[in-house]
């Protein structure tokens, strides 16, 4: 016999392979009736499956958030036989739960479309109708390869060969169409339910290898309910219309080229917005104590040795080599130069904390798929800062750059925030006894956090390779999540270079080194904020805050004396005496997302009035000259700055 215990604490005996379908009907027909899977040990498991022995069990239903992969996992079975039904000699290769969604990868001469999603997305209603059980059977290896290479799937042939000896082989019928397959599967294709859809179609090189056959992957997603995904359809559709690589191009904020793959060519407007969001955080810093430092872009390979990098992370880095054949590389971090100016001169503990701030450039290897507009690049900007403390300060530190993480996010618009702990990763540099040194710090953070009443929550294994990390996910205006600010605690890079201070006994101690980003990437948080705000920046962001139009020529002289008085006051202004209708340049600036525009004709230039239009808005005010500026000159200063003052 064999235990089994149940979610509410009760423990139930059982015979020694009694599956979890035999274990739900014991306890109720509806039960067995309703439940698709089921989770033992906390682990996802066939209902199908026999326990081995004393279990934790808890019974999967349709409903429960655990079961959107399964949902996910047999949709994607279900739409490579609905190919393969449709399509014959089709091969089949990988077809993988992905974030949102999954897909399948087809070996086909000829290339699918769009046009073909209706007739594969009909097949497959069919088949979830039929609602045919998932069962799993465990082959030999020569089955396998015998059954796969009798029906012309040679990629599932080569698939066969990289399952690890120690591992069974699995295939999962449902009907008579099977695939192999780790599993785990719902009880049928019913379960699958409705509410999926084809996404899109792109090609991709078998196993990542450009030396391999192309294939044709199909994108899909699939949800619980209808509700959900139309949920979806338009969140993706509203993100579309706040994609920020459109909107920087009709703002006049930047673009790309083929020459500078992965790097932006920043336009006067999108310079003065990323300038703008330096300044912020500069004046932010400062307040806080932090110094504000500058190192080399390149560095000797000696000096990324030592940092570990050049073990763990060279994949990643640009490298260049001189005539004298010494290799260089261009920095993926500004920690290892922080490091360098904390070790030039003596430090005592008297002078701990010492924050070191630099907006550094730091260079990455992001493969070309992977290159996003200016959310994904190779080169960008990041707010970056190392604290050197002793043990007993980080603590403080960390709750000192959690309270201002949190109130630099709130300026923005942000207030709904997950803080997570990410743990070590199978791939680190360091003793097990600094991690554990490390991990122990960050948790005693976060249930100080969790108290305050913060989200909280745990990534396993997600870590940097020198250090555990607390990560700060922030919800923008349509609800999809961005991970931006970190703080790491590392107890090994100011070691690997001898770093230390001088204690109260007089002895030399290794400093802790936190390591601190509030934006993380300046160039992917001003993509946030551009999609966030859907490119209506707030005003005291805005790269342009006001335009005067002329409605006559007649007006040309009290426009210049609106734009003079304008930047007199700090604002950010400029002219459009164009001779073109009002409407024609009311139209022209709103796609160009400018807050407000100044219309003036010879009405306003005799009452010394302007006429004010807000972005998105019909309706126009008229106001005295100095009215409107002192109104605009105080929605246009910074929150911080405002507080200052106030």
């Amino acid at each position: 016999m064999i235990s089994v215990t149940f979610p509410d604490g009760a423990a139930r005996p059982f015979p020694l392979g009694t599956t979890g379908a035999e274990i739900a009907r014991s306890i109720s027909p509806s039960l067995a009736k309703k439940t698709v899977a089921m989770a033992l040990d906390g682990k996802l498991a066939d209902l199908a499956d026999p326990l081995t022995g004393d279990a934790k069990i808890e019974f999967i239903n349709r409903e429960d958030p655990q079961a959107l992969e399964l949902i996910r996992h047999d949709a994607a079975h279900v739409l490579a036989e609905a190919v393969q039904t449709l399509y014959p000699g089709t091969q089949v290769t990988i077809g993988p739960v992905i974030e949102n969604g999954f897909y399948y990868d087809f070996y086909r001469a000829e290339p699918f479309t769009p046009e073909d999603f209706a007739a594969i997305e009909k097949k497959m209603g069919e088949i979830i109708a039929r609602d045919r059980p998932f069962t799993k059977e465990v082959w030999t290896r020569d089955q396998a390869k015998a059954w796969f290479e009798i029906h012309g799937e040679a990629f599932k042939v080569e698939l066969v060969d990289a399952i690890p000896a120690d591992q069974d082989l699995k295939i999962y019928k449902q009907g008579e169409w099977l695939d192999l397959c780790r599993g785990p599967h719902m009880t049928s294709t019913g379960k699958i339910g409705n509410a999926f859809k084809l996404m899109k179609v792109a090609g991709a090189y078998w196993r990542g290898d450009s030396t391999r056959p192309m294939l044709q992957r199909i994108y899909a997603t699939a949800f619980a309910t209808q509700a959900e995904l139309d949920a979806y359809l338009k969140q993706l559709a509203e993100a579309e219309r706040r994609d920020h690589r459109r909107l920087g191009r009709e703002m006049d904020l930047f673009h790309f080229q083929e020459e500078g793959p992965g790097t932006v060519f920043w336009h006067p407007k999108g310079w003065t917005l990323f300038q703008s969001l330096i300044s912020y955080m500069r004046r932010r810093q400062q307040a806080e104590s932090y110094v504000e430092v500058n190192t080399p872009q390149v560095l000797d390979r000696a000096l990324w040795e030592s940092s570990g990098h050049w073990q763990t992370y060279r994949e990643n880095m640009f490298l260049t080599k001189t005539e004298d054949e010494r290799v260089f590389a261009l920095k993926p971090m500004n920690c290892p130069g922080h490091v360098q100016i904390f070790k030039n001169g003596l430090k005592s503990y008297r002078d701990l904390p010492l924050r070191i701030a630099e907006f550094g450039i730091v260079h990455r290897y992001e493969p070309s798929g992977a290159i996003h507009g200016i959310m994904r690049v190779r080169a960008f900007t990041q707010d970056d800062a190392h604290i050197f403390c002793t043990e007993d300060q980080i603590m403080d530190e960390a709750l000192k750059i959690n309270d201002l993480i949190l109130s630099i996010y709130e300026d923005f618009g942000f207030d709904d925030i997950v803080i997570k702990l990410s743990t070590r990763p199978e791939k680190r540099v360091g003793s097990d006894e600094a991690w554990d040194k490390a991990e122990a710090a960050l948790f005693r953070v976060l249930d100080v956090l969790k108290e305050s009443g913060l989200k909280t929550g745990i990534n396993p294994g997600e870590g940097a390779f020198y250090g555990p990390k607390l990560e700060y996910t922030l919800r923008d205006a349509i609800g999809r999540e961005w991970q931006c600010g970190t703080t790491q605690v590392d107890f090994n890079l100011p070691g690997r270079f001898g770093a230390f201070y001088i204690g109260p006994d007089s002895e030399k101690v290794t400093p802790v080194m936190i390591h601190r980003a509030m934006f993380g990437s300046l160039e992917r948080f001003t993509g946030i904020l551009i999609e966030h705000f859907a490119g209506h920046l707030p005003l005291w962001l805005s790269p342009l805050q006001i335009v005067v139009a002329t409605i006559t020529q007649d007006a040309d002289d009290y426009a210049y004396e609106v734009l003079t008085a304008a930047r007199k006051a700090g604002l950010k202004v400029e002219p459009d005496l164009r001779n073109e209708k009002i409407t024609y340049k009311v139209r022209e600036h709103s796609l160009a997302k400018v807050p407000v525009l100044m219309i003036v004709g010879k009405k306003e230039a005799a009452e010394r009035t302007v006429s004010l239009r807000r972005l998105g808005s019909q309706e126009q005010t008229s106001m005295s000259l100095d009215a409107a500026l002192k109104a605009l000159t105080e929605e246009a200063t910074a929150p911080d700055l405002k507080r200052a003052a106030g």
